[in-house]
């Protein structure tokens, strides 16, 4: 008898499904960005981003950069990121350069001026609240992707 249950309970686990929302981005999937985002990189900004999932207060991307990124603010949004691999600086705090306001809650600019750097690579994850400026900075002939998770603050 007992037998019995535990073959029924143990196949009931293998047919239960996932629930909704759950997601798993495999290591492998996530390095892959890397060659699948790099012909994509527009010639402008020399940046490929590609969306991952929404879910009600926060979504997923991946972006693949292959120069200086624009200093960004996110009024509603902190960001955190992994990166995926290559290396980058990454500024953060001090106020946006001449920045403007490029959708809601958003505000981009040339650079930042007073902000501390910090040298991220490979494996390194980074949380940056809502309100407070950053930027990627990219050394000659260096690219780096990365993996962004946005939650919303309000």
């Amino acid at each position: 008898m007992l037998k019995c249950f535990v073959l029924a309970a143990a196949a009931g686990l293998a047919m239960a499904a996932d629930p909704a929302g759950f997601v798993i981005w495999k290591s492998a999937e996530l390095k892959a960005f890397e060659k699948k985002l790099a012909p994509k990189v527009d010639s402008a900004n020399k940046v490929a981003t590609q969306n991952l999932q929404k879910f009600d207060n926060h979504l997923t991307m991946i972006a693949h950069r292959e120069a200086n990124g624009l200093a960004e603010l996110h009024e509603n949004q902190a960001d955190v990121m992994v990166i995926e691999s290559g290396a980058a600086t990454l500024v953060v705090g001090g106020s946006v350069v001449d920045g403007k306001t490029t959708a809601p809650g958003e505000i981009r600019g040339p650079s930042i001026l007073g902000g501390a750097k910090h040298s991220v690579a490979a494996g390194d994850i980074i949380h940056v609240p809502a309100r407070i400026p950053h930027q990627m900075l990219l050394a000659p002939g260096q690219q780096v992707t990365y993996f962004v998770l946005k939650v919303d603050t309000k």
